[in-house]
């Protein structure tokens, strides 16, 4: 069995977005040379996340919109987890909220999605650099 493992780097500019990644860890398969196994795809940072669903604008502005009713960021003296002088605690909610990761299997060299999945990064407190780990086993 072979072992494949590559960081993606991101640093974005908004506090809340969504990004699509898929194209760059259907990169890091085809670099791996795995044609059948699995792939693993999870942030290396707690205030950020990994999910798969559709590449539409609409269905990210609900998203967005819905993680801030549920989890606002303002007011932050409202989070005791920024009494340490932190102001992420809703970006670590959000994180725990959409997930860590997203495990994909790979059949005929390929990402085995169903209809409409991509995979997503979702940043939560965004503005500085942040690191994506692609893992990727199988023969």
């Amino acid at each position: 069995m072979k072992s494949f493992r590559k960081e993606l780097n991101f640093q974005i500019p908004e506090r809340m977005a969504f990004v699509n990644i898929t194209s760059e860890v259907e990169a890091c398969l085809k670099e791996s040379g795995i044609q059948e196994g699995l792939c693993l795809v999870n942030p290396m940072h707690i205030t950020s996340s990994v999910f798969i669903n559709d590449d539409e604008a609409g269905l990210h502005h609900d998203y967005q919109r819905w993680l801030e009713e549920m989890v606002p960021h303002a007011p932050t003296e409202q989070y005791r987890h920024n009494d340490t002088g932190e102001d992420n605690a809703d970006a670590h909610i959000k994180r725990q909220i959409m997930g860590r990761e997203v495990v994909v299997a790979v059949t005929a060299g390929r990402l085995d999605f169903g209809t409409w999945e991509q995979i997503f990064y979702g940043e939560f407190d965004g503005k500085r650099k942040k690191r994506v780990l692609v893992k990727i086993i199988g023969e």
